[in-house]
Parts: structure tokens; sequence; C-alpha cells
């Protein structure tokens, strides 16, 4: 049986990459939570725009990263716990119901929310699987703060409660998957969560429910929709962005343990993310649209920022580019946009690889580094006229960018959100109702 020897391998260090470099990596990427949150509800923005909305992904991404703060000593216990509480308390009072400015529905809450009243912002949807970060950043902080505490009691007796009110059957909509979302106006988006992405984790914290779970043969439905592929000699399940790789594994430690589709493959879900991020960086060795500055030490295609929707030549050639889309290699789409913090957020999986290349973006591309840890993504064969060498970099840092940052270098560095979250009850349950078996398991 194939499985992941990274696990069992020592970590790793770029010569060029020390501990302390790495660390300052991480905290600037914490500084986002800092100061880019609402004290008051503690609701994030979801990105450094001025007059942005909160995204609730953002801010379980930040409940997550507050244990990282207080470990690291960035952060106190106090400000700490009073920053979870804002958030939990906000959800558990929040206006509910099918009113078009409510905050949730069913458990469930809209993607985005107005950072000061924290209703809904525009006519965004009930998001399925933003309120699936959202859940595990709550049980995260719940399985941390764990002293006899009135303050630490709360945050646990609050994070339950909410965890327990998702009406998980009512999102599958009469079918076996899980739809992307609701709202009011039209109902159920058309769209589900089918083939492996992001959704692993949602369908792990729906089948654990206590109250109102999901059924087994939603996660049997879901990943019966995987495409096995083999790219560049790596057999391995296909998913072009880079972040559909991580994000589940930002909360579940997926080292050793199988379901039914990766043991009849002989692989586990961590191998699978090790073997997809060794294909980003040699689709940019390969560089086949012969994209400016793509290289072993220049990739990381996934959900990012970008130029905008243009068309210019560039060298003799006629180039699309795009905005905010899910870029993944090596099938595209791709206008030569990387994101270095998807770099970053595979450390775990692959820092032989990952580090040299963080290296080379902070070093050789000082553009890229700006209020906190990397900005979006950038792209040097979009040309500008003020210089056409830079090309074009996203002006804004994004919320559900730094939060992978903070997590998947502390669980390189010390594991604590995988350890954080395999004493979740409600993880270990729908692991094992979703058929995983092995490991620490």
């Amino acid at each position: 049986m194939v499985v992941s020897m990274m696990q069992r391998q020592p970590k790793a260090r770029s010569p060029s990459f020390g501990e302390a470099r790495l660390d300052a990596l991480q905290r600037h990427a914490f500084d986002y939570f800092l100061n880019e949150t609402n004290p008051a509800n503690g609701l994030v923005a979801d990105r450094s725009q001025p007059g942005a909305p909160a995204s609730i992904a953002a801010v379980g991404f930040a409940l997550a990263a507050y244990p990282v703060g207080v470990e690291r000593g960035w952060i106190s216990r106090t400000d700490a716990i009073a920053r979870t509480q804002a958030s939990l308390r906000f959800f558990w009072t929040s206006a509910r119901g099918t009113g078009p400015d409510a905050t949730g529905h069913k458990g469930f809450y809209y993607h985005f929310l107005d950072m000061m009243t924290g209703r809904r912002a525009g006519i965004c949807e009930l998001s399925t699987v933003d309120t699936g970060f959202l859940l595990a950043g709550m049980l995260a902080a719940a399985a941390y703060f764990d002293r006899d505490s009135e303050d630490e009691r709360e945050i646990r007796t609050l994070a339950d409660a909410l965890y327990r009110r998702v009406d998980w059957p009512w999102a599958c909509d009469g079918g076996a998957t899980i739809s992307h979302g609701w709202t009011p106006e039209a109902g159920f988006l058309p769209y589900r969560w089918e083939g492996y992405d992001e959704a692993v984790l949602l369908y792990v914290l729906g089948l654990g429910s206590p109250t109102h779970s999901l059924p087994t043969e939603s996660y049997a439905a879901w990943a019966s929709t995987y495409e096995w592929k083999e790219i560049y000699g790596y057999e391995f399940i296909y998913g072009g962005p880079l972040f559909v790789h991580q994000y589940s594994h930002i909360w579940i430690d997926f080292r050793g343990i199988q379901d039914a589709f990766a043991r009849d493959k002989g692989i586990d879900y961590f191998e699978n993310s090790r073997r997809a991020t060794h294909v980003q960086r040699e689709y940019a060795i390969r560089n086949p649209l012969e994209f400016v500055g793509y290289g072993e030490n220049f990739w990381g295609l996934t959900a990012s920022d970008g130029p905008g929707w243009t068309t210019r030549r560039v060298r003799g050639i006629e180039r699309s580019f795009f905005d905010y889309v899910a870029r993944g290699a090596p099938y595209g789409p791709d206008d030569g946009t990387v994101a270095p913090w998807a770099v970053v957020a595979s450390l775990p999986f692959a820092p032989e690889i990952v580090l040299p290349t963080i290296a080379h973006f902070q070093d050789a591309y000082p553009q890229v580094t700006g209020k906190y840890c990397f900005r979006c993504s950038f792209n040097l064969s979009f040309q500008t006229e003020a210089d056409a060498d830079a090309g074009w970099t996203s002006p804004y840092h994004f919320g559900i960018n730094l939060g992978p940052v903070v997590q998947m270098c502390e669980n390189f560095r010390s594991e604590l959100l995988w350890r954080l979250m395999r004493a979740c009850p409600y993880v270990v349950t729908g692991l094992r109702r979703a058929g995983f078996t092995g490991g620490w398991l």
C-alpha cells in the first residue's frame, strides 16, 4: 500500500529559509486577523480593501488563528478569549430566518456580512462550504480553550450549540449531495458539492452531527464523482487549483487514514495533496503557455485575484487575462497569475519544494509582500506602462488566503490544528461515518 512517506521524514528546512524567517512570515499573516476585525462582533473583513464586507470563512480562519497566536506569544490568552467570545456570541444571537437581510438560516450563514450590522451583504448566497470553515474554526476554538473558567466554558458551550443547530439534510435539497447554497430570492443554487474539492471537511462535519446529520450515502455519492488521473507521472485524485488540496487539510490530519476510495487506490489524502503540489511545480517548469517567471521556484495556481478581464498582446502573443477565478494546473485556466500564499499553504505536504519557492518570491519579487505577508497574487506577464518588468500585483490581502498561511505553517511546525481537531468528537465521528479507518483513528 502506498501511503504518504512525508509524515515519517524529518521536517526539511531550506538553507535559505530558517526558523526565524518562517516565524516572521507566519506572524505577518496573523496580523491580518488582529487588525481587520470588528472587535464588537468578531467579524473579519473579506479583504483589505476599505469598505469590504466580512467573510464568514475568514471568521473561521480567525477563530483557528487565535490559538496559534496564543501559543506563539503574538496575542494574550485573555485577548484571544475576548475575540472568540465576540464572534460566537454574535452568531448565536444574530438574525436568522428567510428574510433577505438576515444573517443566517437553518444554522448556515451568508457568505458575506456587513462588517458593522452583521446582516447579509448584497445578494450573496447562504454558503454551505463557507459555513463549514466557520464551524471548523468554532470547533477548533472549543478544543483549544479547555480550561475550567467561565469564559472558556462559554466558548465551548456556544461552539457546541452553533454546530448542533445546523440542519445538514435541509442543505441537500432532497438530493444525496450538499447544495452550494441558497438565497431567499431563488431558493437553492443549481450547483452541488460533487467531485474532489475543498468540501471533504463539509461532509465530515455534516456526518458528525449528533442532531441533524447527513446520511452516509451523501459521502458515497460525493466521492463517486472523483477523477483519478495520471499527470507527469503522478497518479492522484485530480483537482486543478491548489486550494482544493489544502483547505480541508488545515483542520483534518489525513496522514495514514483512508476512506474506501483511498484504500482502493493505495493512497491517503495527505499523499494525494503532496502529489498535486508536485504537479503544480512540474507544470510551471514545463511552462507550456510560456508565461514570464514560471519555473521550479515560481508556481502556485489557485483561486485568486487577477489583472482583470482583458486581452493584451505580450511579446508577440495574444493573451487573455482574468479577474478572480479558480486557476488550475495543468488544464487551466491559466493567465500567468500565481498566488504565493497558496505555495505556503502546501508547506506540510512538500517542504522541500515549498520553502525554496517562498524564499524566491520574497527575495526576487518584493512587490508581492505587502502589509500582511503576501498579497493575493501577481502576474509578470501582464505588463503595465509604468513598469513592464514588474507586471501586475494584487493591491489586496484576503482573509481566506492568510488564514491558511497561519494554520498550515503551524501544522508544519507543531501540528497544533491537527491535534486540536483529532480531539474533536464530531470530527472523529464524521470521519468514521465517511468510512475512514487506520492511522490515528
